[in-house]
């Protein structure tokens, strides 16, 4: 508090120098900025290596290569919006400062959290390092800055670590949804097929949806991609959360897309198709696939929402 009223002092309003200005246009965007640059050092300072950690965690696992994404994305969603930005915002010393307070909180259990499973400790760093950006931004821009850039901030907390726990139990679920799409496909086509949990058995040949199946990898990013288009192409608030929310079968109806159509192949022109390129490295055709169909709803949906709003 002693550092936030050296940078927001009133020394003058109206003055000569600021050529009748009120001073919060003239003085007072220069020290935020600076108090803002402080705060961000002293964020990497304490916990840089969490984000090195995270980083390094983003190159070794398919559950996390999405965070590799989310900076330079918040980056560019915050630029195309930058003319929201508002240079007399009035800082939210008092909100600011609790949610320094809340951040500095989660950093401490997150070094002394002895009873926490190391992939937590982390996860809970990355959340206070996170909330304590966003903390910092209201602290010196204000909550109608804030609330201008609310998106681009709150999409940073995608760059926590998902904790393997919580990993888990998304890849098993997304196993058995991948299975049941599959069966969904294989009773469409007239294939006589049962469902065990997740093995599937077709005549002469069973299935088992495997962990790396459960593609959790390209399901993130269909998230996450679904989430950008929305908030770029949406103004409505249900619609963007319905195609969201659309996402999350979509992922297992793409994993049971793929899964089809290699059982297909392999059953009806070649057993390679089993082992084939397809099946290792056919992960992005279908990922196309799926960003099609979330581009076909959001069209319909944009049509809709023109419709509903005969001024645009």
């Amino acid at each position: 508090m002693l550092l936030a009223s050296i940078f927001f002092r009133e020394p003058c309003v109206n003055c000569a120098r600021c050529n009748g200005l009120p001073f919060h246009q003239m003085s007072q965007l220069p020290r935020t900025v600076v108090l803002f640059g402080l705060l961000l050092v002293v964020s990497l300072a304490l916990r840089g290596q969490s984000l090195a950690d995270t980083i390094t965690l983003a190159f070794g696992g398919d559950e996390h290569t999405h965070i590799l994404l989310i900076l330079p994305l918040a980056m560019a969603l915050i630029y195309l919006d930058r003319n929201k930005f508002r240079a007399g915002s009035l800082p939210s010393i008092g909100v600011g400062s609790v949610l320094l307070g809340m951040a500095a909180v989660l950093v401490t259990l997150s070094v002394w959290g002895d009873g926490l499973p190391l992939d937590g400790r982390l996860s809970l760093s990355m959340f206070g390092l996170v909330t304590w950006w966003i903390a910092s931004v209201v602290l010196c821009f204000g909550v109608l800055t804030f609330r201008a850039f609310l998106f681009p901030l709150c999409f940073l907390f995608w760059m926590v670590p998902i904790p393997q726990l919580v990993t888990e139990g998304a890849i098993s679920f997304l196993q058995h949804q991948s299975a049941f799409a599959a069966r969904l496909l294989f009773l469409l086509a007239g294939v006589p097929v049962t469902q065990d949990g997740i093995v599937l058995s077709i005549p002469g040949l069973d299935i088992e949806v495997a962990r790396q199946c459960s593609s959790i990898r390209s399901s993130l990013m269909l998230m996450i991609t679904t989430m950008v288009l929305a908030h770029l192409f949406l103004r409505s608030g249900w619609r963007k959360a319905f195609l969201i929310a659309v996402a999350i079968p979509l992922a297992a109806l793409k994993n049971g897309l793929r899964i089809f159509t290699i059982v297909e192949l392999g059953t009806r022109v070649d057993p390679g198709f089993f082992d084939g390129n397809l099946h290792h490295r056919g992960g992005i055709l279908f990922f196309g696939v799926s960003v099609a169909m979330t581009a076909g709803l959001l069209w319909v949906l944009r049509q809709t929402e023109n419709a509903s709003d005969p001024m645009k």
